[in-house]
């Protein structure tokens, strides 16, 4: 399949406080096909956010180049970013938090609460579209996130750590609620976690990154069949699977511990 993402030998460099530098990421590759699901884990420290940073173009790589090829419609957005905090408008509601990107592309109003009504029911949230943020809880908070990146009908979905801090129970719902609604879209993902469990889960490829400075260490295909469920985490090759991406990652999270109050860096 033809790459909706590439990026080749991306380097990004901080100054640090002695007036040098600390590289985050080094010589860096990633070909992510449309339609794809890549998650990346890594060790803390090792750079995988700050490589979707600038994936989003929240960010600017040091050397190297990063593309994302447009599709055929001009009208939909290059990519949405979904973090690990509720960035959601505490003064909106959840239908408006939903319809933000849509009114700021200027889709008509009827359209764009059509729209957010739709995705607020995907994501099982119908009966409090007229609720807002304090009234609801932090897995909900987290799906209307989704649920507004997905309305606005990006190309690429760049999610770094979406249910990373959600309590285990609320994170297994919406993992299962992720699988159906991608199941269903079939979008472009590039998903940073931390979890190697959830990466076997959610992905077709788990890329492994190196300690700082973050570098591919080894790419695993995941050959479970779809669709998957939590029952999928039963299956021997979901064990066996994860148990040789532990096997590749142990050394390099015992090498981040040791750097850990050397060198702070973003993840």
């Amino acid at each position: 399949m033809d790459a909706k993402i590439t990026a080749r030998q991306v380097y990004k460099r901080y100054p640090s406080v002695d007036g040098g530098e600390i590289t985050a990421l080094e010589d860096f590759s990633l070909d992510v096909a449309d339609g794809e699901f890549v998650c990346i884990v890594g060790p803390s420290g090792c750079g995988k956010s700050t490589f979707l940073r600038i994936l989003a173009g929240l960010d600017t790589a040091s050397a190297g180049s990063v593309t994302i090829t447009p599709g055929a419609d001009p009208r939909k957005p290059l990519n949405n970013v979904v973090f690990q905090e509720y960035a959601i408008f505490p003064w909106k509601t959840v239908l408006d938090n939903v319809a933000f990107g849509l009114e700021m592309r200027g889709v008509g109003k009827a359209e764009r609460e059509a729209t957010a009504r739709e995705w607020i029911e995907r994501v099982g949230l119908t009966k409090f579209a007229g609720y807002y943020p304090h009234q609801i809880s932090g897995g909900m908070k987290q799906r209307v996130s989704i649920a507004r990146a997905l309305a606005n009908d990006p190309e690429v979905l760049l999610m770094d750590e979406p249910l990373g801090a959600l309590d285990a129970q609320t994170r297994k719902v919406l993992q299962q609620e992720f699988m159906r609604i991608w199941e269903e879209t079939r979008k472009t993902v590039v998903y940073i976690t931390h979890s190697i469990d959830e990466a076997v889960l959610l992905g077709d490829r788990v890329i492994l990154m190196t300690a700082h400075p973050g570098r591919t260490k080894a790419v695993f295909a995941v050959d479970i069949p779809r669709p998957r469920s939590v029952e999928s985490t039963a299956l021997p090759a979901f064990s066996d699977l994860t148990y040789r991406i532990w096997q590749e990652l142990e050394g390099e999270v015992v090498r981040a511990m040791g750097e850990e109050g050397q060198i702070k860096i973003e993840e």
